[in-house]
């Protein structure tokens, strides 16, 4: 399959590299040590690290995964996101953030050495970089899929190609430059999956039409409904406690409160309220994410009738795209591909370069060096991960669903790693080595689980439900192991144990803001459903991302408009929206400039 684009979607794409390589340039002078490669040196607003906390999510999962998902699984799909994220970002938000950014840690992982020891450091270090290195093959892989369908390279050559973008402006900005390009991104794959979803509705019939459709496809009525059949006779052959304890539970909260690909982005924020605004501010868009990604993949399935047989169900949104799109929207929609993929794939690296360097190579290597050499090695790591996720990519295209193998390595990493997370958080009795043994437990047990299901010897009925089941065996193990050993070990002495553990405060200077009592910013208020507030600002390396947007969304309307007058209504109406969006972040910047 080969995307018919002309030169005007390649002006499209082309401008908005030009423009992802300009931010990782005006980033880079601004990085000077290593707490500003890693960590944007603590100093962004709230409402900059929201979008990117969401957008760092937008990538292959979001965009080709969930697409697939919908395809393969119906309506069950919106519990990824309903259950299985908002919730547990809004606790993150609440809950934990004070913890992370008081204590002044760096990582998830050295958060784990303060509360337990080294080794439950260096264990999770090391899983966490596997796991990034992984996904960010998962991130890769679905963008060389948007490479080969746009220009017909094979694979390893899209593979390859993708690895370089992406290699460019993360070594150049580290992750100031990372999430600037995330706030713009967000913007720009919305601009392409909005227009895919409003035509693909309009060609099915509506929403009528449809539901009308889908219920004659092989899902029939169960692929319409979320609860009904969960006692297991429904597409995903899910059970409701499967659902609800080990995605709304331990893979929700074992993803969103501990994954430090996303923790990254609220570590980067410039105060404590700011901190624990980030994951809240990103719950909003959160919730109507489904309409842009699960919708067109029971789209692609009632307008494609192979899919899922003769075509992979990763194949759903590029299918769409190449029947529904006329060039000129091709080119916003397949620059929102490969931002969603940049995105997703820029969040990965850039955790898995500060998790090596600080708690691998500073913490157990190589000691006590100058900040300088930390960098070095910092920009080094992420050559390094680039180019072992080129090699991970070829894993993932083992799979029709890369949905299905992004779960088993949630369930794998994450669920056993929130099992001793929140154990030792409000256990302080935990002992040091509790925290070891249960999560390599935990983590042995995820694997065993699913080796058992792939080799038949247990019955799941799909690879989703499998890694449901594993996250929770893996829960559960990891809690039943912790709670042994700590019975015949020692704990540490509270004095240790102060701003780690729920109950022992510890007093340090308030970081408040003028503004930060005001009820509009209050994360608990945002976290039950108030109205976020934006006044949130600070000198930033590129001045003022709004100007990057507005300019962009800007010149992409006019180009369209243009097109349109000679072309198609679509290009004429998508750029009027565009160029109207960009008007409004332009005349927001004026109104309240930094």
């Amino acid at each position: 399959m080969r995307l018919d684009v002309n030169l005007l979607d390649y002006a499209l794409i082309a401008i908005y590299f030009a423009t992802v390589l300009a931010i990782g340039f005006a980033a880079r002078r601004r990085i000077t040590t290593s707490l500003d490669f890693f960590l944007a040196g603590r100093g962004l607003p709230a409402w900059i690290t929201g979008l990117a906390f969401v957008s760092a999510n937008l990538g292959a999962i979001e965009i080709l995964g969930m697409a697939a998902n919908g395809a393969q699984y119906g309506a069950m799909t919106v519990h990824f996101y309903w259950i299985g994220a908002i919730p547990a970002m809004v606790f993150l938000g609440i809950v934990m953030m004070p913890f992370y950014y008081r204590s002044k840690v760096r990582s998830v992982p050295e958060f784990l050495r303060r509360r337990f020891n080294g080794a439950t450091q260096l264990l999770n270090a090391i899983t966490f970089a596997v796991a990034q290195i992984l996904i960010a093959g998962v991130n890769l892989y679905a963008l060389a899929l948007v490479m080969e369908a746009l220009l017909g390279w094979p694979l390893p050559v899209s593979v390859v190609v993708s690895a370089v973008i992406v290699l460019s402006y993360i070594t150049l900005g580290g992750l100031s430059s990372a999430i600037y390009n995330e706030v713009l991104q967000f913007f720009v794959i919305l601009a392409g999956l909005i227009p895919l979803t409003v035509l693909g509705l309009i060609k099915v019939g509506g929403v009528s039409g449809l539901f009308e459709k889908v219920r004659q496809s092989p899902l029939g009525e169960g692929g319409l409904h979320t609860w009904a059949g969960t006692a297991g006779d429904n597409p995903m052959h899910a059970h409701w406690i499967g659902i609800v304890f080990g995605l709304g539970f331990v893979l929700s909260f074992g993803y969103w409160t501990t994954n430090f690909a996303e923790v990254q982005r609220a570590l980067s924020a410039r105060n404590t309220n700011a901190a624990r605004l980030t994951p809240i501010i990103a719950a909003y868009p959160k919730i109507f994410i489904p309409l842009v990604t699960v919708l067109p993949g029971l789209i692609a399935l009632v307008l494609f009738g192979d899919l899922g047989q003769d075509r992979a169900y990763n194949d759903a949104i590029p299918l769409l795209m190449g029947d529904l799109l006329p060039n000129g929207v091709l080119g916003v929609a397949v620059t929102g591909l490969l931002a969603s993929f940049m995105a997703g794939m820029a969040a990965n690296i850039s955790g898995f370069n500060t998790v090596f360097t600080n708690d691998i190579w500073q913490a157990h290597l190589v000691k006590d060096r100058p900040d300088g050499y930390y960098l070095r090695v910092g920009r080094i790591a992420t050559v390094v991960g680039v180019f072992m996720g080129v090699g991970t990519a070829f894993i993932a295209a083992g799979y029709s669903n890369i949905m299905n193998y992004l779960q088993a390595l949630f369930s794998f990493f994450n669920a056993p790693l929130f099992a001793t997370f929140i154990v030792g958080l409000f256990w302080k009795r935990m002992t040091p080595w509790a925290g070891f043994w249960g999560l390599l437990a935990g983590t042995l047990a995820a694997f065993t689980s699913y080796i058992l299901y792939k080799s038949g010897v247990v019955a799941f009925g799909t690879e989703l439900n499998a890694s449901f089941w594993g996250a929770g065996i893996a829960f559960g193990v990891d809690v039943l192991v912790s709670v042994v050993v700590t019975l015949v070990t020692t704990a540490k002495p509270d004095s240790e144990l102060r701003g780690l553990v729920y109950g022992l405060t510890v007093d340090l200077e308030d970081d408040a803001l003028a503004g930060d009592a005001k009820w509009y910013r209050s994360p608990v208020l945002l976290g039950a459903g108030g109205r976020p507030g934006h006044r949130d600002v600070r000198s930033d390396p590129v001045k003022d991302i709004r100007l990057v947007i507005g300019g962009l969304f800007l010149v992409y309307g006019v180009i369209l408009i243009v097109a349109g007058v000679f072309g198609t209504p679509v290009n004429l109406w998508t750029g009027i929206s565009m160029a109207v969006v960009g008007g409004v972040f332009l005349v927001w910047s004026r109104i309240r400039p930094i």
